[in-house]
C-alpha cells in the first residue's frame, strides 16, 4: 500500500468543493482521507478525534470539540452516500464510556463531567443499520440506561454482524474455556438493523 496508494493522502486531488465540505481542519482532512481509503477498498479505517475527556471547563470545551467534528462528519456521511458507499460502510463514532449527567467541579471553579459506566452513546450509520432512529433510553436525568439496554458485548456482536461475521462462530476453546470477541456473550441488537 505504501508504494501503490500514496495518492490517497494527496488531498489536492479532490475538488475544492469536496475539500471545503469537509473543512480545512485536522478532523476534516482525516475523514476525507478515510473516505478515500474506503473508496479504494480498504476494509477498516480508524480515525481518532481525541480531547473529549472534559473533567473541567465543560461548556467551552464540549462546544469546541463538537464544532470540530460536526461539519467533517456530516460531509463524510453525505459523501459516502453520494458515492454509493454508505450502505456498504459502517460508520461508528463513540468512546469507551459515557459521562455523568451532573457537573463535577473536580476541585475547580469551571465544572466538567466525570465518567459514567452506566450509560453511554454510540453513533452508527450506514453498513446495515437503520437511519434516523434512537435505540435505548436513560432515566430522567441521564444517569443510567433503563430502556432497551445494550451491553458492550451486544454492541460488539452487532458491529460484527454489520461487518458480515456471526460472533458465535468465532468461538475457540483454550485451557478448558470458550473464548470469543464478545466474551461468550452478546446478542445482536436486531431492532437497529436495516
Amino acid at each position: 500500500m505504501q508504494a501503490e496508494a500514496t495518492d490517497v493522502f494527496d488531498l489536492t486531488k479532490e475538488s475544492a468543493a469536496v475539500r471545503e465540505a469537509y473543512g480545512n481542519s485536522q478532523p476534516g482532512k482525516q475523514l476525507l482521507i478515510a473516505r478515500r481509503l474506503v473508496e479504494r477498498g480498504v476494509r477498516f479505517v480508524q480515525v481518532w478525534h481525541d480531547g473529549w475527556d472534559h473533567h473541567q471547563d465543560l461548556e467551552e470545551r464540549i462546544t469546541a470539540k463538537a464544532g470540530e467534528i460536526d461539519q467533517p462528519l456530516a460531509a463524510l456521511l453525505a459523501d459516502l452516500k453520494q458515492r454509493g458507499l454508505l450502505d456498504s460502510t459502517l460508520v461508528l463514532w463513540g468512546g469507551e464510556f459515557g459521562r455523568k449527567p451532573i457537573k463535577d467541579k473536580n476541585g475547580g471553579d469551571k465544572p466538567g463531567r466525570d465518567h459514567n459506566a452506566k450509560a453511554f452513546t454510540v453513533f452508527m450509520a450506514g453498513g446495515g443499520v437503520k437511519g434516523g432512529i434512537v435505540h435505548g433510553a436513560t432515566d430522567e436525568v441521564g444517569g443510567a440506561a433503563v430502556t432497551d439496554k445494550v451491553h458492550v458485548h451486544d454492541l460488539h456482536a452487532t458491529i460484527l454482524r454489520c461487518l458480515g461475521f456471526d460472533h458465535t462462530k468465532l468461538t475457540y476453546r483454550f485451557n478448558g474455556r470458550d473464548f470469543r470477541l464478545t466474551d461468550v456473550a452478546g446478542n445482536v441488537v436486531q431492532p437497529i438493523l436495516a
